[in-house]
């Protein structure tokens, strides 16, 4: 008989003060001015009895570095008492949250880590884990699956992949009460565009905000998808915060009516909690010489400018020829500097509930290599998240090396290396199966 799951879960308010350089976005000029809307962090503790299980924390950030994600990670098992190797922490990605928590986090790109910053965020963190520990109660565990096209989509091209649809884990308590939600979707936080200068978690803290709202206010924790390729650009009718409450309003809804309507999955609710952990070593990439990254950049400048000069700045014609450029230009500024040589230490974990399954890798990852191992994975319901402990940035698929996307540029793999991670990931998930 499978022993009882055990929850504990807290959100708490991570939200710096003003007059600190934001994250995210090359052409940003300015600090930030003030806070829009808090950013967060949700913890989602998950256990029984004799087994520690896994505890998600999940940030309202750009991205989670290693330095970042040993020192949560470390702080939080030491407040619950747990080994730290039972944490996972997550990035939303939102591009309106603080540079200074991870610092420089690609060779071409500026940024600085703030030591005061990080600081405050980690003991705001360690203060709810802390409530954690005295805090854990009986749950039933639910499992649900919906799917929407209005949130996000292929950022290249609307027919392109695009992994539409969203996960929740959905815990109660013995009187049915709702205590927490686990849920997560596949699509670039970047409504808001460079010339914001407000702190804001994005569309995912206008979903957790009209989730409670809508379902008996439990702790909503976000995971973000395999987000690679995948953005608002092609759905969304403004970059304001308008648009942010209207797209993370219509994910809360579609959530909350599959919470309602639709029989969650029996099996789903069995346990335990299991974790595997791997680690894929990953030849980081060759550069191409100085001469030749400058005449790349030169080349998608002139084709930018052609881009500007008959559409609006917002045009998606004129972002993707901007962001081709932006990484053409990274990728100079690489051949002219230092840069990682050998392999990357790449972890990747595998969390599992019953036929469900959550991988979690450091990447921003295409949407087709994602829906790769969707495909190819022993469990029923399998998950891919990114952002997660630790960064290494962008990997494309075969098409994005071979069109010349913005990401294929500034990514610090090669362009075999989605097809390893694929392989690496789906070999965890059947030894995750079989033990």
């Amino acid at each position: 008989m499978t022993a009882p799951l055990l929850l504990a879960a807290q959100d708490v308010r991570i939200t710096p003060g003003p007059g600190h350089p934001l994250g995210g976005y090359l052409a940003r000029d300015g600090v930030a001015t003030g806070t829009h809307d808090d950013l967060e962090a949700s913890l989602i503790w998950l256990s029984t009895e004799d087994d520690p299980g896994v505890l998600w924390v999940a940030l309202d950030a750009l991205a989670v570095d290693a330095g970042l994600t040993r020192t949560l990670a470390d702080a939080v098992a030491a407040a619950v008492g747990i080994d730290p190797e039972r944490v996972l922490v997550c990035a939303s990605h939102t591009h309106s949250g603080p540079e200074g928590w991870t610092g420089q986090l690609h060779p071409g790109l500026p940024g600085r880590r703030d030591a005061g910053l990080v600081g405050g965020m980690a003991e705001k963190v360690t203060g709810a884990a802390l409530r954690l520990r005295a805090g854990r109660s009986r749950v039933r565990a639910r499992w649900h699956a919906g799917s929407t096209e209005a949130v996000g989509g292929n950022r290249y091209r609307p027919d392109g992949p695009h992994d539409t649809s969203f996960g929740v884990l959905e815990l109660r308590r013995d009187d049915g009460t709702p205590a927490a939600l686990l849920f997560d979707y596949a699509s670039h936080p970047t409504v808001l565009g460079p010339d914001n200068l407000a702190w804001s978690a994005d569309w995912p803290g206008a979903t957790r905000r009209e989730l409670a709202a809508l379902v008996g206010r439990p702790v909503a924790a976000f995971l973000q998808g395999a987000a690679g390729d995948a953005s608002s650009r092609f759905v969304r009718r403004g970059r304001d915060h308008d648009e942010v409450r209207a797209l993370g309003g219509h994910l809360a809804t579609s959530i909350a009516r599959t919470l309602a309507a639709v029989s969650p999955s029996p099996s789903a609710a069995i346990g335990p909690v299991r974790l595997s952990r791997s680690e894929l070593r990953l030849p980081y990439r060759d550069v191409p010489s100085i001469e030749d990254s400058l005449a790349l950049r030169g080349a998608a400048e002139a084709e930018w400018r052609r881009e500007l000069a008959g559409h609006g700045e917002d045009h998606p014609a004129v972002r993707i020829a901007r962001t081709r450029y932006e990484g053409c230009a990274m990728l100079a500024a690489m051949a002219a500097s230092d840069r990682p040589t050998g392999c990357a230490r790449v972890p990747v974990s595998v969390v599992s509930l019953g036929e469900v399954a959550w991988l979690h890798t450091p990447f921003e990852l295409f949407a087709s290599l994602g829906l790769r191992i969707r495909r190819g994975s022993p469990f029923r319901h399998t998950r891919v998240i990114g952002y997660t402990d630790g960064y290494l940035g962008y990997l494309p698929d075969a098409d994005g090396h071979r069109d010349g996307v913005y990401e294929s540029y500034v990514t610090l793999f090669g362009a075999d290396a989605g097809d390893v991670l694929v392989a690496h990931c789906l070999e965890l998930l059947r030894t995750h199966a079989r033990r």
